[in-house]
Formats: C-alpha cells, structure tokens, sequence
C-alpha cells in the first residue's frame, strides 16, 4: 500500500482510517452481515476460545453464521486458521473468498495477505513494525498494539498471549458493531464456574473495543445488524450431534479407541451418558464405555454385545476403517448388528489427521476381503448425523449387517448452525426379526440363515433366551440351517441370500435428496458435508443462466431413484471431496449409467469445499464443451453461449479456470479445480 492510502494504522497511536478515502472500484459499499473473517494464529495460544466467542456471539444476533476451524494436528506452535462466514442468506459452505483477515502469525503473514479480496481489510499487532504488510494497495490495513495493550493491563506471559486473542476480539466487535452486553453475557455462561475470568476476559475485550472506537471509524462498511434469523435454530458440532442420536437411539455399548477426528463423538456419548443413564440415587451406570488397546479389539467388543443383544458403536477413522476390515466381514457374513461411525480424515496412511476428505467411500462400501457389501449412511451436517444415528441402528437390526455412518471432520469437529434437533417419544426401536420364547414355541425347528419370507433376511435369537435357539456357526462357510460347512451349494445358498437381502436393503435406507427444474437435462450428484457448497453454486449459477437439477445421494446401496436420475440426465457432474473419484466410481460400479456422461468436480486439499469451487468448475467444464466440434446444446444452460455437451474421450487434464484466490492460497498451490470426464468404457 502506497504512503498516500488512507487506512494504514502503524504502531503507537495510529489515525484514524477514513474509508471515503479509498480509490474507486475498491469495493467499499457497504454490506451488511454478508462477509467472512479469517483469523491466523498459533495454536495452543486460547485463540479457540475468542473465535467461539466472536462466532456465538454473531449467532446470539440474530444472524446465521458459519465457523470453520483449519488447525494442526500437534499441540501447540504450529499456525491454525479459524473462518467466520457471516451470512444473512444462511450459507453453511465456504464462500471462498476472505474479506476480513486478522492476522496473528508472524510465520504465516505472506501467505495471508494474498488471501484478503481486493477492497478487504487486514488486521495485525502493530506494536512490532510489518512493512511486509504493506505490500497490498487494493486493501486496508488496521494495525493494533495488542501485545502492548495486554502487556500493560496484565501480568505473566501465558496470560498475556492468552489476554491478546481476546482482546482481538473485541476490536472485531467494535469494527463490526457487535454488542458487547452480548459478548458478557456469553462470558458469563462460558465461565459461569470462574468468575474471576469473565473479568479478566472481558477486560481484555474493552481494551480492543475502546482502541478501535478512539483511533477508527468504526463500524466498517462490513458489519453486524441485528437480525432474527436464528430463532428455532442451534449452534452443535456433527460428533456432539451423533453422539446424543446414539443416545436417544437406545445404544448402551460403546467401545473404541482414540483417533482423531471421532474422538469428540465419543467423549460427547460419555457426558450424555454420565447425566442420562446415571441412576442418581445409586449412582449405577446403566451404559457400558470401553476404551479398547486397538480399533481390532473395539470392533470386536461392538459385534459381541450386539450379538448379545445390546445396541453397541464404535467411531473411528479412515485408519481405524482399515484394522477393522476383517472384522466387518465377519459381521456381514455372520450377519451380526454393528454401528460405526466413520470421521473421515485426510489420507492415505496418517495424512493430515485435522484436515477433511471424504476418501473412505470405497473402502467403507467393501470394506473386508470376498463379497461383502456394507450399508452406508452419508449425513450431510450435524442434524442429519443426529437423526442416522436411530436410522443407523435400525437398519443394521432389521438387516442384521454393520452399518457405517460416513461423516467427516468438517461435519464433526466444526460448529454449524441447524434446526431445533426434535424428537418422537413414540419412537420404539425396531430390532428386526428376533424370535422370542413364544415365536420359538410355535415353530418345530429354529434354523438361524434360513429365509422363509423371501426378503433375505434370517431371523435371529439372543442368547440365553430357549434351548430350541442355540445354534453354532462359525465365522468360515455355514449352511442355511447354521451348521458348519464346505459344500459348494450350501455356501452359494447363504451368499446369494445375502445378495437377496442387499436388494432389500435397497427399499430401506434414506432416499437420495431430488430437486428438479423444467428441461434441465443435465446435473450435480454429490454426497455429504458437499451439500452446502453445491445449494449455494446452484444458485449462482442459476443467477448466470445455468439451471442444474441436483441429486444428494444419503445411503448406500442405491435405490432405484438414483438409477433413474442418472439416466434422465445427458451430463452429470459428480462433486466430491477425494483425488479418485470415489463416488463416481461407486456409481458406475453400482448403477446402469453411461459413464460418458459424467463429469468429476474433485476437491481434495483438506479444506472443505467452497461454493465458488464448484461454480468455477462447472462454468469451465461448460465453456470446454462450447469448444468442442461436435457439441451440442444442452436444455438449462441458457447462460453460458453456446455450452453443450461435445464427445470427449481420455482425461480432462486442467481443462477448468483457476479456483478462487482464498482456495488457491489455503492449499498453498494455483492449482486449478479438477475437472475430469470419463471415457466410455473406462473412467480416468
């Protein structure tokens, strides 16, 4: 920024920034609850807990917000990141751009920068000159001596970097003309407990808030009115969400060993449990929490107590999927009741443990050696991940087979606002075909694989209930009446009555998510946390004259509905968050589909999936197919001349524009949205 630009705060006692005095074309009007804030910091440093505050308190105003929290996976020192999206429309993806950035990293300050839009602002500790920062003459720079505040107000250094984050916050709220009643009040319930440090917190909190109001023009063009959006909403995490759906759900086992990012779903089962399945009297326990050595023995633990009749879950990760592949097989194929819930995480091997990626699709749809098929459940944000968790356990009951819960750290471990989570207290668990001492009573022999309803499903017993129930079979091949064998006709019964029971499975779980327009003939399917990105580069691009149908597919296997979507489309983008098209994939696998037709949107550095992502990547797919000689027009896409569908064959390559600035420079490369089209025959 050059000397002559109004805006610049140096050390000390800075000027006062007059905004009138920015350029023209620098994006200076004024919006209003319509941007995002990007805080840089070092974790371990209590950053968490002002960026919660900030967010909540945003929340507590009426205005739908999102949080984003990109930290390392060590302890402390390494840079983390914490993005606000302030969004009247109620957005819950990234928008991909970052209009706010408060940059508390030394380490990390080039790289931040480069993230601001033109006409954003930049906020930093002044009390040490920056003039790196200053590089920019397109945004402003706000520079505030919080380290020299704090040193002055507090005394010993962890309080002091703890005090700093804080009082960062309250400038934000000054910028943004938060209410700092609000801020108070949430202190209050956070420290409700310590006292002594709502003071200290919210000293620190004035101190930011009275600097920013002596030596700024405060508010900014951005900033916060009071909204009422929010009512009948909550602010919940998707592991907190799942945690209590176990609960309600009537799961009492739960055994598992710690992994990040699924070890919140489990420390949040365990609180709920503590206060609900507590006698208060006696203080007996009627729930059964098993940290086990490995993710072997948890698996194992979770198929014996639903084999005795328990509702029993594990979590884990992409990692532990892995180690519990055997056992899962012997579940399926002994056809035993078990939950798991998947966090997906970065791979492969440890990858990056607090990043997400939706790379277990395929292992989870197969996971184990021979024919195995697994039920998968895929919620797209906390609310779904409470309501699965029944769904979860009912079907893995009715069909007597694991069933795995695909979430992901983005779901998980970040906040996001949803609906009132409501629950029917009619509800009753539906525990399947279990034969009890009167239905044993009227039948001559009870034999454990035998389907006699046609649907592929076996009854079951629970031990100890009549002698006329017992049975022994092993994990190896087994006939339909539950005896041990190595006939190749008895094994070839079982396991097509497996696939008979697969195609029932189909009948039950969650239907995809549909929405259609009129003469729209081609089309978004994606899966999971994708959802947000895809609804709101739905409407941008239906803003430019593209019309999308769309398809959430929300369980595996699918239904027939999603056979006849595909068909009814000539192009399909697949919008995912892996390097190999792990759903497209499973859709050529498992559907009828011309894979010609399909396109890749694939999003894989760690970060969740920006609207703009996905807008850019269809636009450039688009404007490739208007170049090709044989295209030809496609119903919907009046807004991009002449975009057609035009034959294509081999891969893509970097056929797609560059993605947004604040993709870009978060993953550290240019690289561009991948953009991928399958060949007939084959899939690149």
């Amino acid at each position: 920024m050059s000397d002559r630009t109004p805006g610049i705060c140096m050390q000390g006692r800075a000027p006062r920034i007059h905004h009138e005095g920015l350029r023209a074309g620098d994006s200076m009007t004024d919006r209003v609850n319509d941007f995002v804030i990007k805080i840089a910091t070092v974790n371990g440093t209590g950053s968490a807990s002002a960026n919660t505050l900030l967010m909540k308190s945003i929340f507590r105003s009426g205005i739908p917000v999102m949080g984003k929290n990109y930290f390392p996976s060590n302890i402390q020192g390494l840079p983390t990141w914490y993005e606000i999206r302030v969004t009247r429309d109620g957005h819950v993806a990234r928008s991909g751009r970052v209009d706010i950035m408060v940059a508390m990293n030394a380490e990390t300050y080039s790289r931040d920068v480069k993230e601001v839009a033109p006409g954003g602002y930049l906020l930093y500790d002044s009390t040490w000159p920056r003039p790196a920062l200053l590089r920019r003459d397109d945004i402003t720079v706000i520079g505030v001596p919080l380290a020299q505040l704090c040193n002055e107000s507090f005394s010993g250094v962890r309080t002091r970097i703890l005090m700093k984050n804080i009082c960062y916050a309250g400038v934000l709220a000054a910028l943004l003309d938060l209410d700092l009643e609000q801020i108070r009040k949430l202190l209050g319930e956070t420290y409700s407990k310590k006292p002594q440090l709502v003071e200290s917190n919210m000293r620190a909190i004035q101190l930011g808030y009275d600097y920013a109001k002596q030596h700024f023009a405060c508010p900014l063009p951005l900033r916060i009115e009071r909204m009422n959006a929010t009512a009948g909403h909550i602010m919940i995490d998707g592991n907190t969400a799942a945690a209590l759906g176990c609960v309600y759900a009537g799961a009492t086992v739960a055994a598992w060993y710690p992994i990040t990012p699924s070890t919140s779903l489990m420390d949040a089962f365990k609180g709920f449990c503590d206060r609900l399945r507590t006698d208060p009297q006696t203080g007996r326990k009627s729930f059964a929490f098993i940290q086990a050595e490995d993710e072997l023995a948890a698996i194992g633990m979770v198929i014996g107590a639903s084999w005795n009749g328990a509702r029993a879950f594990t979590a884990t990760s992409g990692p532990g999927i892995s180690l519990m592949s055997e056992f899962l097989g012997l579940a399926y194929y002994a056809e035993v009741p078990a939950v798991l819930f998947d966090i997906q995480r970065v791979g492969p091997s440890t990858g990056m443990p607090t990043r997400t990626q939706q790379g277990d699709i395929l292992a989870c749809a197969y996971a184990s050696h021979g024919d195995t098929r697994h039920v998968c459940l895929y919620p797209a944000n906390p609310e779904e991940c409470f309501y699965m968790a029944a769904q979860a356990f009912d079907l893995a009951e009715r069909l007597q087979t694991p069933v795995i819960v695909l979430s992901d750290l983005d779901i998980g471990m970040n906040d996001w606002m949803c609906p009132d989570l409501k629950w029917d207290d009619a509800y009753r668990p539906d525990r399947g075909k279990v034969l009890g001492p009167e239905e044993l009573a009227k039948i001559e022999k009870f034999y454990r694989f035998l389907d006699r309803d046609g649907d592929g499903i076996a009854a079951r017993t629970l031990p100890g209930v009549d002698p006329k129930a017992a049975y022994f079979a092993r994990g190896s091949g087994h006939t339909q009446y539950g005896t041990y064998t190595e006939d190749a006709t008895e094994y070839q019964i079982v396991l097509d009555r497996l696939l008979k029971k697969w195609e029932t499975a189909k009948t039950l779980v969650p239907r995809p998510l549909i929405e259609t327009h009129p003469g729209a003939d081609a089309a978004i399917v994606s899966v999971g946390s994708c959802e947000g990105a895809v609804r709101e580069a739905l409407d941008v691009l239906a803003a430019q004259g593209v019309t999308l149908d769309y398809l959430r597919v929300r369980a595996f296997p699918f239904g027939k509905e999603v056979d006849q979507f595909l068909a009814a489309h000539r192009l399909v983008f697949v919008v995912e968050q892996n390097r190999d098209a792990q759903l497209r994939s499973l859709l050529t696998l498992e559907t009828a589909v011309e894979k010609s037709k399909l396109r890749s949107l694939l999003h894989y550095n760690g970060l969740p999936v920006s609207s703009s992502f996905i807008v850019d990547g269809v636009l450039a797919e688009l404007r490739g197919a208007q170049a090709g000689a044989r295209a030809t027009p496609v119903a919907g896409l009046g807004g991009v001349p002449g975009a057609g569908l035009g034959a294509t064959s081999g891969r893509a390559g970097q056929a797609a524009q560059p993605a947004s600035a604040g993709d870009a420079a978060a993953a550290g490369t240019n690289a561009p949205p991948r953009v991928e089209r399958s060949a007939a025959g084959g899939h690149s």
